[in-house]
């Protein structure tokens, strides 16, 4: 379970919600944005980073545009239930760069994973040799993405 970081204020969250619109910005145009000194604002921006509050800083690639036309989600269940089953599956799965993302869930299935892929035969061929080749993995459905109406990477920030 990840820990708790301390109290943000409100400085920490308008930083927060400026480098979600956009993380290219500078600091020098950042610190006028959220009302600190440009050296108050890095400080503050680098402590968000070791705390792990900001995990990273990314390029949002358009999958279509890449030729990565399939964007399937798939659930899984594993068989038998272990905690030594499961965990070697979290650690193939991140192997797999297909796979962009992963939770553990909740009901009848173990995991939903989010995997893109070129084309249907693509998907069928990584489904028959990377995830059914997976120790543990019993029963694989798919739910295919016909159109995606909203895709946000930005969390809804409040104080508090």
């Amino acid at each position: 379970m990840p820990k708790k970081i301390k109290h943000l204020d409100s400085a920490d969250y308008a930083i927060l919600k400026e480098l979600q619109v956009d993380a290219r910005t500078p600091n020098s145009d950042l610190a006028p944005k959220v009302g600190l000194s440009t050296s108050a604002c890095l400080a503050r921006t680098n402590q968000l980073r070791q705390q792990g509050v900001i995990k990273q800083f990314a390029t949002i690639v358009d999958h279509e545009k890449i030729g990565l036309d399939i964007i399937a989600f798939t659930f899984v269940t594993l068989s038998p239930h272990s905690q030594s089953i499961a965990a070697g599956f979290s650690e193939q799965i991140e192997k797999l760069p297909q796979v962009t993302e992963s939770y553990h869930l909740t009901g009848v299935h173990d995991y939903m994973l989010k995997i893109v892929a070129r084309n249907i035969p693509a998907y069928r061929e990584f489904v028959g040799t990377s995830l059914l080749s997976i120790e543990g993995v019993s029963k694989v459905e798919t739910m295919m993405v016909l159109k995606v109406d909203k895709q946000q990477f930005s969390l809804p920030l409040e104080e508090g």
